[in-house]
């Protein structure tokens, strides 16, 4: 009952009276050619016509076939998709991805990358949803197929299979409470990424500078070490060392030991206190430490420099 704008179509044609039958229409337009197999059987080859449903009417020496509902015939035209949406999914498949475009009657098909959906529906004339099949990673073309003919490939019918984000190390993997820190976050799979998170709290922004990289402005947050997150269709991101960064509270010292030395420098200070976190300088009355360790939060081992006589901060 369905066919080609193009014609072409064997159509079987079921009822009485096949006797003298002197012609076939497909909606006033002679068919391209048929046979009379019984009283009661025409085959018939369908013309070309505009698409649409017509009346196929058979005709004989008594006269012509009453319009029924049983004779309608729908000429279709090949199908065309103009968007997609979403455009992104897991490998492992399962996004339901409305379909929109034109001439979805009579369709035998979905595919994804050749892959055909899990399921579809055709909700309309102008609308599929398909549930995308699994695939490997990569960006493919949706195809929806009726009798007239399959989709023409085109940019509007890209579909991409991406990997759940994954992160390789965090610069820098220090920054204050009140955040405002610009990061840059290193990994795979920043495609169609759908947010960035520290210790659960939205970055303050983000841009995906590539599939590989990502710059985040950090929240604010309380003072400890996080896990910074990319999520994107497919998934998150895995919990691993490399993700960690850390809210430090601005350091404060409480005592240091020894609290005397040499002009000329070189005792080794312990150096009490909190908030030793992404420590970046240690200066004695403004001078540079020689050197300086970060053994704890609470401790930083120090190597007094050259000086002038007198009491230094």
């Amino acid at each position: 009952i369905i066919g080609p704008a193009a014609g072409g179509t064997t159509v079987i044609i079921t009822g009485t009276g096949f006797t003298s039958i002197t012609s076939v229409t497909f909606g006033g337009t002679s068919a391209t050619s048929y046979t009379v197999d019984s009283n009661t059987q025409i085959t018939a080859v369908a013309p070309a016509h505009s698409a649409g449903t017509i009346d196929i009417v058979a005709t004989n020496t008594a006269g012509s076939s009453p319009i029924v509902a049983g004779d309608s015939y729908t000429y279709v035209n090949a199908p065309v998709i103009s968007s997609i949406n979403p455009a992104f999914g897991p490998l492992a498949g399962g996004t339901t991805v409305i379909i929109t475009g034109s001439g979805f009657i009579g369709i035998t098909g979905v595919t994804f990358g050749g892959v055909n959906a899990s399921s579809y529906t055709v909700n309309y004339s102008t609308q599929i949803t398909a549930i995308a099949p699994a695939h490997s990673a990569g960006t493919i073309d949706i195809v929806a197929t009726n009798t007239a003919g399959s989709s023409p490939i085109i940019p509007e019918d890209n579909y991409t299979y991406v990997n759940v984000p994954a992160i390789t190390s965090v610069n820098p993997t220090y920054g204050p409470l009140a955040g405002g820190i610009t990061v840059v976050i290193t990994g795979s799979g920043f495609t169609s990424i759908t947010s960035v998170t520290f210790g659960g709290t939205n970055a303050a922004s983000y841009t995906v500078n590539y599939s590989t990289q990502i710059t985040a402005v950090a929240p604010s947050h309380t003072a400890g070490i996080i896990d910074i997150v990319v999520t994107n269709t497919a998934g998150s991101s895995p919990i691993v060392p490399g993700d960690n960064y850390t809210y430090v509270n601005v350091p404060a010292i409480t005592s240091v030991n020894p609290a005397l030395g040499p002009l000329t420098g070189g005792t080794t200070v312990v150096i009490t206190g909190t908030g030793f976190a992404g420590i970046t300088s240690v200066t004695f009355g403004g001078t540079n430490a020689a050197s300086y360790t970060v053994d704890s939060n609470t401790q930083i081992t120090a190597i007094a420099p050259a000086h002038v006589a007198g009491i230094v901060d």
